[in-house]
C-alpha cells in the first residue's frame, strides 16, 4: 500500500508548472520567413516612421534650440523670479514647450488643431427665424418647472382624468 504523506519538509514550493498544471501554449505557425514578414506592414511602417526621440539622435539632426547641458537647460526655463516666487526647484526648470508656448519646437507627435478660419467680414447676413410665431403668453415659452405659476400649486390633469405633479 502506498502511503499518501508527504516525505518532503512543511513549504512545498509550487510554480506555474505544478499548481494547476502544465499549461498549454497556443503558438501559431509562422506562414512566411521574418525578412519577408519585416517588408510588409504594420513591420515596414514602423520601422520606417521615427519617433521625435529617435530622430533627435540620429547624426544628421542639429537643433540650435536645444540646450546644451546643464546651464543652458537653466538658462532657457521659463522662470521669472519677481511673479514666481517660492516655486518648487521642478517648476523652476519647466521649458517652454512644456508649458504649451510656442517656440517653434516641438515636443510630442501630435496633430496641431488649426481654429476654423473666421469669416471675411463681405460675408452675406446669415439671419434665423422661427417656421411659426409663438404666442408670448403661452406656457411653452415660458421656462418650464413643477413650480411654474403656470401651473395649479405644481399639479396638472392627466389626459384620462388624474392628476399627476409636473
Amino acid at each position: 500500500m502506498t502511503s499518501l504523506r508527504n516525505p518532503y519538509p512543511y513549504p512545498s514550493y509550487e510554480n506555474d508548472n505544478d499548481f494547476a498544471g502544465l499549461r498549454s501554449y497556443k503558438k501559431e505557425a509562422y506562414t512566411q520567413p521574418t525578412h519577408l514578414d519585416q517588408k510588409q506592414d504594420p513591420w515596414n511602417r514602423l520601422n520606417c516612421s521615427g519617433t521625435l526621440s529617435s530622430t533627435r539622435r540620429e547624426v544628421y539632426n542639429y537643433d540650435p534650440k536645444a540646450p546644451r547641458d546643464s546651464l543652458d537647460f537653466v538658462l532657457k526655463a521659463d522662470y521669472d523670479h519677481h511673479r514666481e516666487w517660492l516655486k518648487g526647484k521642478n517648476e523652476t526648470l519647466f521649458q517652454p514647450e512644456t508649458l504649451g508656448q510656442q517656440n517653434g519646437r516641438v515636443l510630442k507627435n501630435r496633430v496641431v488643431e488649426q481654429p476654423p478660419a473666421a469669416l471675411d467680414l463681405n460675408h452675406p447676413l446669415k439671419s434665423a427665424s422661427a417656421e411659426f410665431k409663438e404666442s408670448p403668453n403661452s406656457i411653452k415659452c415660458a421656462i418650464e418647472g413643477h413650480h411654474s405659476q403656470a401651473t395649479k400649486r405644481g399639479y396638472n390633469r392627466k389626459p384620462d382624468g388624474g392628476f399627476y405633479i409636473k
